[in-house]
């Protein structure tokens, strides 16, 4: 990333080898990334992945038992929590219940002794940017849970860190309002710019936010990379499993040649491409060929998929309508009865297959990425 000047984006926060071990487990292991200044970073993986660790020990709860988190230039192992300028949005949002919304956000400047005078002004500002004018003077039980967390950025941001952290904040609203809150998260990171580092489990709030994502499993980083990149180019099965609805289609490993693979599964040959280049598959050995279910097509018969690279007869087991797609889970005969989940996104215009109907369903080579068992 490149500012106006052509220059490169100053290192905001730099993690160097960080370990974290409790009691003989590893939480965290040898986790290393840079993150620019003014980007907004998403640390993605299942419960006990190692992200919320990562996230406490860097906003200075534990130590790391190994390795050096270092804040716009400075080591800060040894710095506690309450000397970081870190701006934190919690699950449970801890704000007072007995302030109103604008004392809540007033609280951190009147624990920094700001000037007195100045805090109004302030604090009326950042409850506009969340989009809270006038509704200083409510007390916590007055708003809505979506209020109640704007007030908490706001609270967070009004003394202007030089790092957010965001520690899954959205996981107890509902799906629409969580929709709108990381639409929101987005738009407030973009207009400050202050760097962000957010936790969740949730795939799409990482994929609408992040500028970048972590991908950690068992307390290793699994992969860094901009959302588009994370989506479509997964760096080993397990990034391609956990994010998106993938199909694995396993087989021994017939053929490699450079970026090429192909697998064999039952009487079929599956053409793809290699996955993880660090770890490539070789001919004799077994591997997986990953797929995602808006990458196969599906059509009434075989003609109507003829420009695809492979194409399989089938019949649909189940389906379900979700309003902007249908899903299909499709047995297919030809690879030993496995099945396979298939989006539609056009199921206005499109007919839908009941279970039992056959079906035919294709995809291209190129959308096949082949990894090591």
């Amino acid at each position: 990333m490149q500012d106006v000047t052509g220059s490169a984006s100053p290192i905001a926060v730099s993690v160097r080898d960080v370990g974290m071990v409790y009691d003989g487990f590893h939480a965290v292991k040898s986790a290393s990334f840079d993150l620019p200044a003014g980007k907004f970073l998403t640390i993605l993986g299942p419960s006990g992945s190692g992200k919320t660790t990562l996230l406490r020990l860097i906003a200075g709860f534990q130590a790391p038992t190994s390795g050096e988190i270092v804040i716009n230039g400075k080591a800060v192992s040894a710095v506690p929590a309450h000397q970081r300028s870190i701006g934190m949005v919690f699950q449970k949002l801890a704000l007072f219940p007995h302030m109103t919304a604008a004392e809540n956000v007033a609280f951190p400047l009147k624990m920094r002794r700001q000037d007195a005078r100045t805090i109004p002004e302030r604090v009326e500002r950042y409850l506009d940017l969340v989009k809270l004018g006038g509704y200083g003077g409510r007390r916590i039980h007055e708003l809505s849970g979506g209020q109640q967390q704007r007030v908490a950025i706001a609270r967070a941001l009004v003394f202007e860190p030089d790092l957010l952290l965001l520690d899954e904040p959205l996981a107890a609203l509902d799906r629409k309002l969580r929709e709108e809150m990381q639409l929101e998260f987005r738009r407030i990171q973009r207009e400050l710019g202050v760097t962000t580092i957010n936790v969740t489990h949730d795939q799409r709030e990482a994929l609408v936010v992040s500028d970048e994502i972590i991908v950690m499993d068992a307390g290793e980083i699994q992969q860094k990379a901009q959302p588009t990149r994370t989506y479509r180019n997964p760096q080993n099965a397990f990034v391609a499993n956990f994010i998106g609805v993938t199909n694995f289609i396993s087989g021994a490993v017939r053929s490699v040649a450079g970026s090429n693979a192909v697998l064999a599964h039952s009487a079929v040959e599956i053409p793809g491409i290699v996955g993880d280049e660090r770890n490539p598959p070789r001919a004799g050995g077994q591997a997986s060929g990953a797929i995602r279910a808006e990458q196969i097509r599906i059509a009434a018969n075989a003609r109507s998929l003829s420009g695809l690279d492979i194409v399989l007869e089938g019949s649909i087991r189940d389906a379900i309508f979700e309003g902007e797609r249908i899903v299909y889970e499709v047995c297919v005969p030809a690879l030993a009865g496995e099945a396979l989940r298939v989006f539609d996104h056009d199921p206005v215009d499109h007919v839908q297959f009941e279970p039992g109907a056959a079906v035919s369903i294709g995809w291209n080579s190129r959308d096949v990425l082949v990894f090591n068992n």
